[in-house]
């Protein structure tokens, strides 16, 4: 039972898809499957509707990889914002395109500050921003830092791998030129897709390039020949298409807002059931909390390992703390089919048995069921009104 950061549960509908039998990458069926994915992704992304959307062979770093390759060019200036193991692999991957990079920082544990990102925009061609950052359990201010970047003219790039599918994303009204997701996290299909949104902008900057992409894998023209005009390119996972396309049809079919307010409940909820034991919010800040990812501070006392090994010999997987939070915090996923009541009685339950700690999922529950009472309520009121 996967509770991690990722991979997350498939969903059902991906797992029947997968099944099917095998076509060819260019077979027309595939090609009218893909299009209907790309403009499923532009309702996920909030894209303009001209953006290009596509599907890349590989997982969420080979999306991070691709802005990089794509959109840098040898002695670009990138300022990347780094809170976290995966902003800081933006900068790594940004310094080997040979891109100038400037860092701005937070402490572990907080957001961005969107006044430091205007602070030094001076002469940048991109800024690189985690929208989610899966390391700490850390939601950035990307509206925020969008709104400065916009009208500096510089590219904006986010990663969007534990919110995009789960959170709504709205990278037309941002103004977000590059994002990119892991089909395994939010939306929970099988392992080894990055879906893309790149803006006409973002399109126009690398189409302007001195130099050809030294990627040639993940090149954009590439990428459109197959995706638009429907000339070979290279052979695409064609049974992860489909999957990945009823996953991503179940998550449209739910809604953005209401997946949204599903994790926050779970959330909410798990807490709720937690904190008596001593486990506290890991990020201090309310605003600065990423739902889709719960960051939870251990107990003094609690032999971190020793229980998630525990937990792994009854087939349930949760995830420890990340460099250097390692043995100080839990990283619970609730992204896609993770953030469901079932998984967590399960794990709560099982908690209960190895801390000895009876009440664990009496709490949860009353928690769960105030939660659904509220939005009842809440929902009463509106239509009322």
């Amino acid at each position: 039972m996967l509770l991690t950061p990722g991979p997350t549960p498939i969903h059902p509908d991906a797992t029947r898809a997968f099944l099917r039998p095998m076509l060819g990458h260019m077979d027309r069926e595939v090609f009218a499957l893909n299009r209907e994915i790309q403009t499923d992704l532009r309702t996920m992304y909030g894209t303009a509707p001209e953006a290009f959307t596509a599907l890349l062979a590989g997982t969420g770093s080979l999306g991070m990889e691709a802005g990089f390759a794509n959109l840098v060019e040898s002695g670009d200036e990138v300022l990347v914002c780094a809170n976290g193991s995966f902003g800081r692999r933006m900068a790594e991957m940004a310094a080997r395109y040979g891109a100038k990079v400037r860092l701005v920082t937070a402490p572990l544990g907080e957001a961005i500050d969107p006044g430091d990102v205007a602070a030094h925009l001076d002469g940048v061609q991109m800024v690189a921003v985690v929208h989610g950052e899966t390391s700490t359990g850390v939601l950035n201010p990307v509206r925020e830092i969008a709104e400065v970047v916009r009208r500096s003219g510089a590219l904006l790039t986010v990663d969007a791998v534990t919110t995009a599918g789960m959170e709504p994303f709205l990278a037309e009204a941002w103004g977000v030129d590059y994002a990119y997701t892991g089909a395994q996290k939010c939306l929970s299909a099988p392992p080894g897709l990055a879906p893309v949104a790149v803006s006409e902008r973002a399109f126009a900057r690398f189409s302007a390039r001195r130099t050809p992409n030294p990627s040639w894998y993940t090149d954009l023209a590439g990428l459109r020949d197959y995706w638009t005009d429907h000339n070979y390119h290279h052979t695409v996972p064609v049974n992860l298409h489909f999957a990945f396309h009823a996953a991503l049809r179940a998550a449209l079919r739910e809604g953005l807002e209401a997946r949204a307010l599903r994790v926050r409940q779970m959330g909410k909820a798990i807490y709720a059931a937690l904190a008596p034991l001593g486990f506290s919010h890991y990020v201090k800040r309310p605003q600065d909390r990423l739902p889709t990812v719960l960051a939870l501070r251990l107990p003094e006392g609690l032999d971190d390992a020793g229980i998630r090994s525990q937990l792994r010999d009854r087939n349930i997987s949760i995830t420890g703390g990340l460099g250097p939070t390692a043995g100080l915090i839990w990283r619970l996923g609730l992204m896609g089919e993770a953030a469901r009541p079932e998984p967590y009685r399960i794990l709560l339950g099982t908690l209960e048995e190895l801390l000895d700690a009876r009440g664990i999922v009496g709490r949860f529950e009353e928690a769960w069921q105030a939660e659904q009472q509220g939005q009842t309520q809440q929902g009463q009121t509106l239509t009322t009104v």
